[in-house]
């Protein structure tokens, strides 16, 4: 499966179609007539390795459920214990530079999945890690500051190229410089460059040329060399724009995924997601769904299908994760759609939920067992359209077998409620405080537990 999504080494030579990069840049639209494209063969001079000692055959296999943020942290430690991992990312995210795109060019974010690439990416030269810079490099938050920033970078003049090859350069400036061309196309938006992350302006500059979310992230991963058996995927593989939606209890709604966990009441501003940066919810959360973008009835209910790469992976990995994060924002969107929740609980393999280490505007008063009823409620689809839900209602034990926990973590565990949900695997991992996030996981000690947890249960692989 690996070896058909990401394809063959990128050690190979490989022939892509890119949109034909101007000699210099001009800052104006192009005609009709220029949107020819040329054969750009990229090649490599060495294969870069994993630095995971393990061979590939020999690593378990996982599959996990996260945001762009909190799981960011653990990735290059779980790089070193195996590298045969789905990553399952939302594109509903619509908040900071991501916001700015979706709002000019349309599509769906890709904010989470350009940062879990970045991390997934190579940097064990030079140029790997030059690559890496460039496409994790933010603008100024100044306006005026952010554009000529931006210019000098399309034109190929700033200092973040140095390290970059030719093929390399030429092959991330010509989806850059198409990124800006289909900007000034829409002339009747202005874009704002501040604080942009020019990774997402490459990925979306990828998506809208080839149109589709698949092959973009398929670039980005060669152009930033992830390894060929780990996977980055959009849980729902469309080119459009997707909007996440809430019910509370309380029967109020809330628009858009920053409405819910990080409501910004229109500043431009980076989004603050240190503990306690927002207030609390008037009541908890009930479910979330996903919305109508078009149209001028917002408040309506869509349904879109769940990446079909997905659903395969899950029938097939050794071990499925929830990831600490945002749940209701993080880990949900990707949990309600048809076939997830069917084939997890469908599967005998490891299946861990790792709590968050403190609580935040989504889940304030949740205790363990509250986060494994949320979980529940999303895979077996238990409230909105009674057509949706599943027919027989899963306990929850049929989708989580153990429960990770941070030491000195804010989250009550409450031991004889989670027995009586079915689960009584509960591994406390060492855990460290951050002066801004509060106690997140130690990521040696989680990544440990996790090696522990599937060799006890005996890898099949």
């Amino acid at each position: 499966m690996a070896e058909s999504w990401l394809g063959p080494p990128f050690c190979k030579t490989l022939p892509l179609i890119l949109p034909k990069l101007p000699s210099t840049f001009s800052p104006s639209p192009p005609s009709p007539c220029s949107s020819s494209m040329a054969s750009f063969p990229i090649q490599h001079h060495q294969c870069r390795c994993s630095s995971n000692p393990n061979p590939t055959h020999n690593q378990p296999s996982m599959l996990v459920f996260s945001g762009g943020t909190a799981f960011n942290g653990v990735v290059e430690e779980l790089k070193n214990f195996t590298t045969r991992v789905a990553h399952v990312l939302p594109v509903s995210d619509d908040g900071g530079s991501t916001a700015e795109i979706v709002r000019v060019l349309g599509g769906p974010a890709v904010g989470d999945i350009r940062s879990r690439c970045l991390r997934l990416s190579d940097h064990s030269t030079a140029e790997a890690i030059a690559v890496r810079k460039l496409l994790g490099h933010r603008l100024p938050l100044d306006s005026q500051d952010a554009k000529s920033e931006w210019y000098a970078i399309v034109e190929g003049n700033h200092s973040l190229w140095m390290d970059v090859s030719r093929p390399y350069r030429e092959t991330i400036r010509a989806f850059l410089v198409y990124f800006q061309n289909q900007i000034l196309r829409r002339s009747e938006e202005l874009f704002c460059f501040s604080n942009g992350s020019i990774g997402n302006f490459f990925f979306a500059g990828a998506r809208i040329f080839f149109q589709s979310l698949d092959a973009a992230i398929f670039l980005f991963a060669r152009v930033s060399e992830i390894p060929s058996e780990s996977l980055v995927l959009p849980v729902i593989s469309t080119n459009d724009r997707l909007t996440l939606g809430c019910e509370l209890w309380d029967g109020t709604i809330i628009r858009g995924q920053n409405e819910i966990s990080h409501p910004t009441n229109g500043s431009t501003e980076p989004i603050n997601k240190e503990r306690f940066s927002a207030q609390a919810l008037p009541s908890r959360i009930k479910r979330v769904f996903y919305m109508s973008s078009e149209g001028n009835n917002l408040l309506h209910e869509v349904f879109p299908t769940a990446n079909p790469v997905v659903l395969e992976q899950l029938k097939n990995v050794d071990c499925i994760v929830y990831a600490m994060g945002s749940l209701f924002t993080s880990i949900c969107p990707s949990l309600v759609l048809l076939g997830i929740g069917e084939i997890i609980s469908s599967r005998s393999c490891i299946k861990v939920l790792m709590i968050n280490g403190t609580q935040d505007r989504e889940t304030s008063g949740f205790s363990a067992s509250s986060f494994v009823t949320a979980i529940s409620d999303a895979l077996n689809r238990t409230y909105g359209d009674t057509c949706n839900r599943l027919q027989n209602l899963v306990s929850p034990s049929h989708y989580i077998n153990t429960l990770f926990v941070p030491r000195d973590g804010e989250i009550p565990v409450d031991i004889d409620r989670l027995a009586a949900q079915g689960i009584f695997d509960v591994v406390v991992v060492d855990s460290i405080s951050d002066p801004k996030l509060g106690i997140i996981y130690d990521p040696k000690s989680l990544i440990q537990a996790l090696a522990n947890l599937i060799g006890r249960q005996g890898n099949p692989r």
